[in-house]
């Protein structure tokens, strides 16, 4: 199975190390990728997190990172996720460029998404790409730094959850 990071997940950004633990699963990066579907990205919250919106057709083709993971691994990252208490996830057609040999290809894979969402949320700036130092001037608040275990479900997410 495939996942779709769009987000902190991505290498070099600061929630990478869950996809290179190994007790957390198997990942293996496969490719740079775009989702086909266009959905809006934003930052928000006070921990300044990537959050991709469930409003399909709204937003941008967003770029990411295609990772071939295992069961274990897609169990941890609904942890990281929150799901599906935060985030849901869903299958998605997504372009990527494999990177062994450059081949494009479309496969589907699960992406993680907010579905309630407050409206004000979707009038955010929508980016293309993440990146935690960008010049959107929005650091991400480092997990550690929100919480000592790997449950997120107590973290107050009321500024941006309908």
């Amino acid at each position: 199975m495939y996942v779709f990071v769009y987000g902190t997940l991505k290498k070099d950004e600061p929630n990478h190390y869950w996809l290179t633990t190994d007790t957390n699963g198997l990942a293996k990066f496969v490719g740079a990728g775009t989702l086909i579907n266009q959905y809006p990205l934003v930052i928000t919250s006070k921990y300044n997190i990537p959050f991709l919106l469930d409003h399909q057709g709204v937003g941008k083709k967003i770029h990411g990172e295609v990772y071939e993971i295992d069961e274990k691994m897609i169990e941890n990252l609904d942890i990281l996720e929150g799901y599906p208490k935060l985030f849901i996830r869903r299958e998605e057609p997504v372009k990527v460029k494999r990177n062994h040999d450059g081949a494009e290809e479309t496969i589907h894979a699960w992406v993680y998404l907010l579905s309630q969402f407050r409206q004000e949320t979707m009038e955010l700036p929508h980016l293309e790409s993440y990146n935690s130092t960008g010049p959107h001037n929005l650091p991400y608040i480092i997990r550690y730094l929100i919480s000592t275990t790997r449950d997120i479900s107590y973290i107050d997410f009321s500024d941006i959850i309908q």
